[in-house]
């Protein structure tokens, strides 16, 4: 019979939110340029703000990688000879692609650990509620995890012997710069085991109007997205950002390869953050940057794994050559 738990390992980020709140604007303000780090996107009104960016008509990624795991599903599983294994998810999302992947791996008759590993419990809770609503009863375990990744990944190795294969789809790796990139990807090779595979998603350089009509939609969902960040601060830290003394923009940077989001501030003014004890000054059309998005060509691809000690065992694409998933093996 299929179990079903929720590990909680204790970190900071659990432990002290707000302090680690607080630091990051602190830190992200005072720097010139002023910037927030992506991760404030991610509280419970974000995580449901993206979920509706993914249902967006002009935000290619999440079809695009949904066409690869139904289609090409069945292939991916087959560089998995074990029978019984972990599929580790790092961050959970809703879960509705996963999902794709999960009934490819029943239908090949496989025994499974499904590990949904995020930082938010809200997250990872709400995941399980879908995999309910989707299979009724449960036909696999399922071992969640609120942690930091590696933290997650850590303790998992070292508490279940069996092969894994963890997922880190969507192209959330676009939003670290390569030194950050190489520096993610190297922990992630030191908390798996020799032969573990991992299955990344990377979006692909493409047409730059496709690209910029996904971060600039005509609903404005990616606007309130980033706008929820200055919300978040009010809220929780006593700030009095003025949302409406600010414009949002998503530019494509091609000396980077990245999509990039800021926040501008319209006019000079002055923000006051209680809980910092702090006022941050604005001048005419000073930008706060949110968020890299890069874009990928395959030998970027090749760089990145080669580097990192992994091997690449193949690449999956969509149709239209806009996303690519690439299955990767742990060599130490």
């Amino acid at each position: 019979m299929a179990t079903k738990k929720i590990q909680v390992i204790s970190h900071d980020e659990v432990d002290h939110p707000t302090h680690e709140l607080a630091l990051s604007v602190l830190e992200g303000l005072s720097n010139r340029p002023k910037s927030l780090p992506s991760r404030l996107f991610y509280d419970d009104v974000g995580s449901d703000l993206f979920r509706q960016i993914m249902k967006l008509d002009e935000y290619y990624p999440t079809r695009c990688e949904a066409e690869i795991l139904e289609k090409q599903g069945s292939k991916i599983l087959s560089h998995l000879k074990e029978t019984n294994f972990n599929l580790v998810e790092l961050g959970c999302g809703d879960g509705a692609k996963t999902i794709l992947l999960l009934k490819n791996i029943l239908e090949q008759n496989k025994s499974l650990k499904y590990v949904p590993l995020d930082i938010s419990k809200a997250a990872v809770e709400s995941l399980l509620e879908n995999l309910e609503a989707e299979f009724n009863e449960l036909p696999f375990d399922v071992q969640g995890l609120v942690a930091e990744y590696f933290q997650g990944l850590t303790w998992l190795t070292e508490n279940v012997a069996q092969r894994n294969l963890v997922l880190f789809l969507g192209s959330n790796i676009g939003n670290f710069n390569r030194p950050m990139a190489l520096r993610f990807l190297r922990h992630l090779w030191h908390s798996l085991n020799d032969g573990d595979l991992v299955l990344i998603g990377f979006d692909l350089k493409k047409d730059l109007d496709v690209l910029y009509d996904a971060y600039n939609d005509k609903k404005g969902i990616t606007k309130k997205f980033n706008f929820n960040v200055l919300d978040r601060i009010n809220q929780t830290l006593g700030g009095n950002f003025d949302c409406s003394k600010f414009q949002h923009q998503g530019l494509y940077n091609i000396q980077s390869g990245a999509m990039e989001s800021y926040l501008i501030s319209q006019e000079e003014q002055i923000v006051h953050i209680k809980e910092l004890g702090k006022d941050f000054k604005f001048a005419p059309w000073e930008p706060i940057h949110m968020e890299y998005s890069y874009k990928y060509l395959d030998q970027d691809i090749q760089f990145l794994s080669r580097s990192t000690g992994f091997e690449i065992l193949e690449n999956f694409t969509d149709e239209k050559g806009y996303f690519v998933d690439s299955l990767w093996k742990v060599k130490k």
